[in-house]
């Protein structure tokens, strides 16, 4: 498809490789779900990133004539998306989440969380007084992008980020680095908790790997290119909430809270714990996907 040799030599400007790139876009049968949810923002991402512009400056430049080097580049990366399924994230090495830019690559998740939203209040009204936060845990971190917007809401807390995977940490060191945040956040390679031992935290929080079996079958190919470990949690999606949910109250203050994103997975927790008092958090989508146990209540 994008091996037409004419191709660099009949679209020039910015508008002309958006058109046509919405085009191809429409034409194929990829999948949104890392960033945006249509052919245009998805165009405009790729075209933008991948000519180091920045995102709201698109109208500035519509008109701008684009290199025959520029229009190589962009040919390849949008034979990538559509032809191998790659995440725009990947193509262009980046990810946005309520308005923050992180590095990504393959070695970790594109980030997406609903627990960022919750962030941008800093988990009000069970936290009172954010600068009171002396210390957070984002357990499952990927790329490090919750441990980031933690270290935003509370800016006073010491950040542990933790993941089971030497590449995701390599990547969360890259983004702790991006935003200078190297004395207030450290990354720790670790099973879950095990090596946290005698830490204690004012909030923790995890957007663990919940999808189920079912599901993990029938992923679009665009997921299939991310990291398997961090998606799949065992037969009904729940192994890692399991494991949070048995040991985070040893790793809490005693007016400490835990906020856990488990995807879909709603009604197979509430039949596994009837007795556990679960708040579930209002996000953008609905209030299905998000809760928060105080340590009273998990103890």
């Amino acid at each position: 498809m994008m091996h037409h040799p004419r191709l660099c030599e009949e679209l020039f400007t910015i508008r002309d490789w958006l058109r046509f790139t919405v085009s191809q876009f429409e034409e194929s049968d990829i999948f949104f779900g890392h960033g945006t949810d249509n052919s245009y923002d998805e165009a405009v991402w790729l075209i933008l990133s991948a000519l180091h512009l920045p995102h709201d400056t698109l109208h500035n430049f519509l008109d701008a004539v684009i290199t025959e080097q520029e229009r190589k580049h962009l040919a390849h990366l949008i034979e990538q998306r559509i032809t191998k399924r790659i995440p725009t994230a990947y193509l262009v090495r980046e990810a946005w989440l309520c308005g923050f830019k992180f590095y990504v690559d393959e070695r970790v998740i594109v980030p997406r969380s609903f627990i960022a939203e919750l962030l941008e209040d800093g988990f009000q009204p069970w936290i009172e007084y954010p600068e009171m936060v002396d210390s957070a845990a984002d357990i499952c971190t990927g790329s490090g992008c919750l441990g980031i917007l933690l270290a935003n809401a509370f800016p006073n807390a010491a950040i542990d980020v933790v993941d089971i995977s030497h590449d995701a940490i390599a990547v969360a060191n890259i983004n702790i680095a991006n935003y200078g945040l190297q004395d207030q956040v450290q990354a720790i390679q670790s099973d879950m908790f095990s090596a946290l031992k005698g830490k204690k935290y004012d909030v923790i929080i995890s957007n663990p790997p919940y999808v189920d079996a079912p599901s993990m079958a029938e992923l679009p190919a665009e997921y299939r290119n991310e990291p398997q470990l961090a998606l799949g949690s065992g037969p009904a999606g729940l192994d890692h909430t399991h494991t949070i949910l048995r040991e985070a109250k040893n790793y809490l203050n005693d007016d400490g809270i835990l906020v856990v994103e488990i995807g879909h997975n709603r009604d197979a927790l509430l039949e596994a714990y009837p007795k556990l008092p679960f708040t579930w958090l209002e996000v953008e989508s609905g209030n299905q996907f998000v809760f928060l146990l105080t340590k009273a209540q998990l103890t």
